[in-house]
């Protein structure tokens, strides 16, 4: 399917209407007169207003005045952390009533749809930066609800790094590129970043997550979602009830592997959103179901660790997950700016019937998060804003203040009062009430003993992995490592690793090179080796054979089998997956039976990487031709090092040899397209990965 264009026919009549609804025809297309923020048409926006023809430009231009100014303004300061993100319109709908547990529309309405924004990012990279780093992806929702907007603002990490929210500064500023040689950037592969963390023990659990292939996800639409913290949620007699909450994807989760994600940033930086933007744009719109994980103080006193560690999970086989709803992404924005950067989300914003635990880093965001934002989008009314403003009435005394948009009448801007029957007033019985928890204690600056245990859980998830997923975790490790250039700390982070797990450790110092004894490093609650391991802690383990939302890179050259390619790309479309060519020229090839098969890709710019797997579909002359092509043999080359299922015509084995493909379950010869395309869908070939790097 070729993506669509958006022309001045298409446009909605109402841009279409220009100061006295006047239209001009340009090139064939009717065009609104230009004009400037107040409304005057614009005669010339080529040339400055000048005194003669040569002479010096009038400070009365104000057309170029206006323009220029606002150009010289159109930048705001960038987000400290989640910098580079990607967003999308949606709604949400529940499927399943929680009014036993939470008295907040949203959660009880059944088969009402609240339309929502969704914006994805990583953490560490600054705007710039690639969408393929290895990193936390935030994931953060804004429902608005009927009762006010409630913010989900979390990541595809259920757990932290840090335990209170005094830490975040030092842990942000450890991660980001080092302040006196502004690098590396978008990467935690440097000595600040390992020294931090070597030194908090609290983010060993958090360093088996990052380091997991969850931070180099394929796609944003193939990644789980968490709210991290554990929620209350408060029913009309205010009850309480602790809440976890999921987002899970229907295409099921994916990843890519770390040398394809290397190249990928070379070759497009913004794989991410162009995915999610092109598959919204083709009417594929990208769905998750939300979950929740329901829980009672008795379970919260009972449970091994402490429900208000950000540091910890609570494992599905302990608490399942209860799917309430779904949500769905089927509108892209219309303004990159307007909306995915003036987006303004806030852990405090909640609704009646959903409320905050005691979890001090949550506790900080809810400060934080207000406070950056007023930073970066200049004013206190930035919820006023479009993308930010809620959905339902509003109605408040706040006044004035820097960009106030709305006709704010009368003359009472206080509460109580009695000149004005109308003005807004309290509401005891429907507005929000902070849970009536009981409190005692005397103030210190302390951490509960109940978060001192921090590496049980890691050893838990890391063996809630599968084989291959271990290995990558190993594997990540040692890259990382290798880039810190202090010995000691990279010494230190051994001793934190043998406090999961001496084998752990040791596997990493091998990859290192670093022998000699590990020293552990010391710690006042060693790991427990009885938690049972958590299969839902693993991607591969419930990954979903499927080739929906995936795409597939056919290779063609003069030769080809034009009906076989036609073949190939209708069962793909069947089974809901993107068909993509790519031939040595982006005008296609000359099939054997003369006709042209249009190509969606040259050579050199679609790489295989681009592709969740291949079938190379070349004539005995075209694999003979390709086989002394860098970029062909490259292209079947990566598809085959990144584990992915190979078709190809039995011609086309000039091209497999050149490319030193040896044959394998995930080499599919023959041009047999059911076969291929049943094995693609099982996913990579994880057996072949011996075969191709080192496993320490």
């Amino acid at each position: 399917m070729k993506k669509s264009k958006q022309t001045p026919d298409a446009m909605p009549k109402d841009h279409l209407t220009g100061n006295g609804g006047e239209l001009h025809q340009v090139a064939g297309a009717l065009h609104p007169p230009m004009t400037n923020q107040t409304g005057t048409i614009v005669s010339d926006d080529e040339n400055q207003l000048k005194a003669g023809e040569r002479g010096p430009s009038l400070l009365e231009d104000f057309f170029y005045l206006e323009k220029t100014q606002h150009f010289d303004h159109e930048r705001i300061p960038e987000r400290v952390v989640h910098a580079r993100g990607f967003g999308a319109h949606g709604f949400f709908e529940l499927t399943d009533s929680l009014a036993e547990f939470s008295k907040a529309d949203v959660l009880t309405q059944v088969g009402v749809k609240t339309p929502l924004f969704t914006r994805f990012s990583t953490v560490a990279g600054n705007l710039g930066s690639s969408d393929l780093a290895r990193d936390v992806r935030g994931f953060a929702v804004k429902f608005y609800t009927s009762q006010g907007n409630w913010d989900l603002v979390g990541n595809n990490i259920p757990v932290f790094f840090i335990q209170d929210a005094i830490k975040f500064t030092d842990l942000i500023h450890a991660a980001k590129q080092e302040p006196d040689r502004g690098f590396p950037q978008a990467q935690t592969a440097h000595d600040t970043f390992w020294d931090f963390v070597s030194l908090t023990p609290e983010s060993t659990h958090m360093l088996m997550w990052i380091m997991s292939d969850r931070t180099i996800p394929r796609s944003l639409r193939m990644m789980e979602g968490f709210g991290v913290h554990t929620f209350r949620l408060v029913n009309a007699e205010g009850t309480s009830t602790f809440a976890k909450f999921h987002w899970r994807p229907k295409l099921g989760m994916q990843s890519v592997v770390w040398d394809e994600a290397l190249k990928i940033n070379g070759a497009d930086p913004d794989f991410h959103r162009r995915d999610l933007w092109n598959s919204i744009d083709e009417g594929k719109p990208a769905e998750w179901e939300l979950a929740v994980q329901l829980f009672d103080d008795a379970f919260a006193d009972s449970f091994d660790f402490d429900v208000l560690d950000a540091t910890k999970v609570i494992p599905e086989e302990l608490i399942p997950l209860r799917v309430i709803g779904r949500m769905v992404l089927d509108t892209n924005v219309t303004n990159h700016f307007a909306e995915t950067e003036q987006v303004a989300f806030r852990v405090s914003n909640v609704v009646p019937g959903i409320d905050f635990s005691n979890d001090p880093l949550l506790q900080g965001r809810i400060f934080s998060y207000v406070d950056t934002q007023l930073t970066r989008l200049g004013s206190s009314n930035y919820q006023q804003i479009p993308v930010n403003a809620p959905k339902c009435p509003f109605a408040n005394m706040q006044r004035d203040g820097h960009m106030q948009t709305l006709p704010q009448k009368g003359r009472v801007a206080y509460s109580p009062s009695s000149l004005e029957a109308d003005t807004p007033r309290q509401d005891p019985a429907n507005g929000f009430k902070s849970f009536a928890e009981a409190m005692q204690g005397e103030k210190a600056r302390v951490r509960s003993e109940s978060f001192g245990d921090h590496f049980s859980q890691a050893h838990q998830f890391f063996y809630s992995q599968t084989e291959t997923e271990q290995n990558h975790i190993v594997s990540a490790f040692i890259f990382e490592l290798s880039k810190v250039d202090t010995k000691a700390i990279r010494e230190r982070m051994l001793g934190q690793l043998a406090n999961v797990d001496p084998a752990i450790a040791t596997r990493v110092a091998a990859g290192l090179g670093m022998g000699g004894p590990i020293k552990p490093v010391a710690t006042g609650i060693a790991a427990r080796t009885d938690l049972k391991p958590s299969p839902a802690l693993s991607m591969l383990a419930k990954a979903k054979e499927t080739l929906e939302g995936r795409m597939v890179g056919c290779l063609i050259a003069d030769g080809s089998d034009g009906e076989l390619v036609l073949a190939l790309e209708t069962a793909v479309t069947k089974l809901g997956a993107n068909f993509k060519i790519v031939a040595p020229k982006v005008g296609g090839a000359v099939a054997a039976d003369g006709k042209l098969i249009e190509a969606d890709f040259q050579l050199a710019g679609g790489s295989s990487i681009l592709f969740d797997t291949v079938f190379v579909a070349l004539s005995e002359d075209g694999a003979k031709l390709l086989s002394t092509e860098a970029a062909a043999v490259a292209w079947v080359h990566d598809a085959y090092a990144h584990l992915k299922v190979i078709g190809a015509t039995a011609e086309s084995k000039p091209l497999m040899k050149a490319a030193g493909v040896v044959s394998d379950e995930g080499v599919v010869s023959g041009g047999d397209a059911d076969a291929y395309l049943t094995r693609a869908a099982k996913g990579r070939v994880w057996k072949r990965e011996p075969k191709v790097r080192t496993i320490y």
